[in-house]
This record gives structure tokens, C-alpha cells and sequence, in this order.
């Protein structure tokens, strides 16, 4: 077993903390992500190995600076350059929220939520296929019931790796769902359509592992065109398909009920909100509205709002 010792330079105002807390919803374990003892953990696959990435601050809020840890069989060069790469993207490290807070800083409600927040940078999921499943399993259920189903799709379908007495799992592969009857999938408390989606999902990632890959210059509205025409998927998951896993910076989910109860009672005295109102207000936060969005949950699941 190797063991390799790097750093990481984050964009500041970076909180290494506010970031991690907000990816893991808060919690000591979310999926594949581990947040104990002050230090973030991750099971990456590289090439067929099963690498723990674990990642403390050793920086500031202002001058942050990341100690990343790798662990694994043999480990090479090209190994460890993919691990830190791969922790950077997920934990947003080279994001620079200066302009972003430059731009709200006269609306009110939300600039507080800056100031109480400062430094939480927009967290990704590793893949845009872990997000684009993430986002199929949460639909129409609870927060609690998700974390629930996906606990236990991760545990059942990905890889597992013991490091120090302890289990890590990767996501799975859209191969290994691809490959899941719909019986297995309905075991772990989903919907028999939500399976049918899961499955179908995977078996089409499988078959073309490049579409969900895209460039710079496509634009947001032709990314969830292209994705809605996948079944299972609709505007709201094509949205949060964009901020968490293709880290686009002007995206909106008009459609998640939580967020729109958050702009009727902050902005709008509990007056009812149409799509089309709520994608139209959100332009004020243009070309930041995926960070605004972070912002807004981040005050939500800490009681702000």
C-alpha cells in the first residue's frame, strides 16, 4: 500500500468547512462522501484502482490550502495527478466567487446569506452521470428518502475498498446499473418507473459514454434539450444536471418546489410563484444564478429561511 501527500491551493475566499458540510447535506457520511475528524474522504477508481483520496484544511478562509492524502496499490504519478484533479472538481476549488458577490451585494436577503456564508464554494458531483442518477432518484421524494436510496444503490452496485478497517464505495458505473434487473432495483425501495429510468439511463451512458460530455460553447438551453430527451428526465433534473454535474454557473431549477418557496417568502410575501415569474426574477442573478441557488439552500438547510 502507497501513500502520497499533496496540496491543493484553493481560489479564496475559499471554507474548506461551509464546502464540504454543504456537499455532504451536513452529515458524517452521504453516498460515496465521507466528512469525519475535520477531513473529507473519497474512494476515486482510476484505471481500475480503488484510490482513498482524504483531504483536511491546513489553510484560511483568505489563504486556504488543502492537504490531500492518497492511498493505494502501486501508486503512479499519472495516478495521483487524476486523484488531485479529481478532488479539485469536486470540491470546487478553483472556482473565484469575488464577481458573483460584487453582484449581489444590493439585494438584501441574499448578501446576507453571503456574508453568513462566506467561502462556500459550489460543490460537483465526480461525473455528470452520478449527478444526472442523483438527481432521477431525488424526484417527487423527501430529502431523507433519497439519501436513503441512494446509500443503499451505491452500497449495492459500486466498488468497495477496506482502508484502516473501514469500507469505501465509488458510484456505481453505468454498466453495473445497465446491467441491474428491475426486480433488484425496485429491492431498494424506488418506484418501478424510477427503476425503468435508472436502468434505461445506464444502458444508453453504457452504449455512448460520450453524451453527456460537453463542451464550452454549448449553450445551457441546447445541453437540456439534448438531455430531456433522455426518459426519466425532465427540465428540473436537466437543470440540476448543470450546476452539479457539468458546473455551469447560470443555471436555474425553475422547477424544485423547495426553491420556490424560498423566493416567495423572501422576496415576494408568500404570493404564489409561476415558472415562468420565478425564471424571469432569477435573471437579476445572471450570469451567477447556479451560485445563487447554492447560496439560497445553503441558508435553507441551516434554518435561515
Amino acid at each position: 500500500m502507497n501513500r502520497v501527500v499533496t496540496n491543493i491551493f484553493p481560489e479564496a475566499p475559499y471554507d474548506f468547512e461551509l464546502t464540504v458540510g454543504y456537499h455532504t447535506y451536513y452529515r458524517s457520511r452521504y453516498g460515496t462522501d465521507y466528512w469525519e475528524d475535520d477531513k473529507y474522504r473519497r474512494l476515486l477508481e482510476i484505471d481500475n484502482k480503488l484510490l482513498l483520496a482524504s483531504v483536511r484544511s491546513t489553510g484560511t478562509v483568505e489563504q486556504p490550502e488543502l492537504e490531500m492524502v492518497i492511498e493505494g496499490t502501486s501508486l503512479s504519478p499519472y495516478d495521483v495527478t487524476r486523484a488531485k484533479s479529481q478532488i479539485e472538481w469536486i470540491l470546487g476549488t478553483s472556482q473565484d466567487l469575488r464577481q458573483f458577490y460584487e453582484s449581489i451585494f444590493d439585494d438584501d436577503p441574499l448578501n446576507n446569506f453571503c456574508q453568513s456564508f462566506y467561502g462556500l464554494h459550489l460543490p460537483h458531483t465526480l461525473s455528470a452521470y452520478e449527478a444526472l442518477i442523483l438527481a432521477v432518484l431525488g424526484q417527487q421524494i423527501s430529502t431523507n428518502v433519497a439519501h436513503s436510496i441512494r446509500t443503499l444503490i451505491i452500497e449495492k452496485y459500486g466498488s468497495i475498498a477496506k482502508y484502516n478497517g473501514m469500507d469505501y464505495y465509488a458510484f456505481p458505473k453505468p454498466i453495473s446499473l445497465a446491467k441491474a434487473s428491475l426486480e433488484d432495483l425496485r429491492l431498494l425501495k424506488m418506484s418501478y418507473r424510477k427503476a425503468e429510468y435508472i436502468n434505461g439511463i445506464s444502458q444508453i451512458i453504457t452504449d455512448q459514454p460520450d453524451l453527456l460530455e460537453f463542451e464550452e460553447y454549448h449553450d445551457n438551453n441546447e445541453i437540456v434539450s439534448k438531455i430531456m430527451q433522455l426518459r426519466g428526465v425532465g427540465r428540473w433534473t436537466a437543470q440540476w444536471l448543470l450546476i452539479k454535474g457539468l458546473g455551469r454557473m447560470d443555471a436555474f431549477p425553475v422547477g424544485d418546489l423547495a426553491l420556490k418557496q424560498m423566493l416567495t417568502k423572501l422576496y415576494f410575501d408568500q404570493t404564489p410563484l409561476k415558472e415562468v415569474e420565478m425564471e424571469t426574477f432569477s435573471k437579476r442573478w445572471s450570469p451567477w444564478r447556479s451560485y445563487a441557488t447554492t447560496y439560497l439552500f445553503a441558508a435553507n438547510r441551516q434554518g435561515l429561511i
